[in-house]
């Protein structure tokens, strides 16, 4: 990048992520403010979208981001699911107000409604679906920022970010890009130093697969517990054994030793007074 420190250049890992997430693949339509970001497009149609523009992008809003003495004055909103994880957890790792979900109208220009919100600036997942949002900032001048494709509508949208906002790991590193390089720029992240935050906690999950796995470990639980029992009780079984077998051995096994005494038929007869 140029008129910017070096240090704020992409890296081949950065990169790397970018194309792994497929974040590149843009829309087989393209609006014609999107044609700037557009690398080339390919023979089925699909407009690939220039990575290195992409993280400018990325650096610009960081830089926008991390001017904002209040991080609560920063919304981040996604109305779409596969962008509501990512938003959550920017909120949470970057201070801001996170909106996630369908975006209640009059929430930026209603004062009187309860989730009302005045942010200095706004970032938004999708231009189509948060149309909502883009157009009640408008009305209130709050900057917006956002994650558009290549046939997004750029009308209202002060920062676009060129990416594949239709994938879910696109969207997801997208974000965790954008919260990394914030942390950096507000110095509570060195910049040599590894996010221990992974950036597969900004991707979206299907509720279905979260049920698969929580099955299979209580699957797994079960076993462990049933081979621990089994275990368990066969311990218990040769101990239990043993102890018998050792008060057998201190047991007299004479017969005579261990016969009656007394004749207890004789004697129960001449208790009874009963006479021949």
């Amino acid at each position: 990048m140029s008129n910017v420190p070096a240090c704020l250049n992409a890296t081949n890992e950065d990169i790397q992520l970018l194309l792994s997430a497929k974040a590149h693949l843009g829309a087989q339509n393209v609006d014609s403010h999107m044609l700037p970001y557009v690398f080339k497009r390919r023979e089925d149609g699909v407009h690939l979208i220039n990575p290195v523009k992409t993280w400018e992008k990325l650096v610009l809003a960081a830089r926008v981001l991390a001017a904002i003495e209040n991080p609560n004055d920063v919304c981040v909103i996604s109305s779409r699911s596969f962008g509501q994880r990512a938003v959550l957890k920017f909120g949470t790792h970057t201070g801001a107000q996170a909106i996630a979900g369908r975006f209640t109208p009059g929430n930026f220009t209603n004062y009187i409604t309860r989730q009302f919100k005045e942010p200095r600036i706004i970032i938004v997942a999708d231009p189509h679906a948060d149309a909502q949002a883009i157009k009640e900032a408008s009305y209130v001048n709050i900057p917006v920022i956002a994650f558009c494709n290549t046939d997004s509508p750029l009308e209202h949208v002060d920062i676009a970010i060129p990416i594949n906002n239709a994938g879910k790991h696109a969207i997801g590193l997208g974000f965790w890009l954008l919260a990394r390089e914030v942390l950096r720029l507000r110095g509570t992240l060195a910049r040599d130093e590894a996010w221990n935050v992974m950036v597969d906690m900004f991707f979206y999950r299907d509720p279905e697969e979260i049920e698969k796995d929580l099955e299979a470990a209580g699957e797994k639980a079960a076993e462990g517990s049933s081979w621990d029992n089994t275990a368990e009780g066969a311990d218990g079984a040769a101990a239990t054994g043993t102890g018998n077998w050792e008060s057998a051995e201190g047991a007299d096994w004479d017969p005579e030793s261990n016969a009656p005494t007394a004749d207890w038929a004789a004697e129960g007869a001449a208790n009874s007074g009963w006479t021949a």
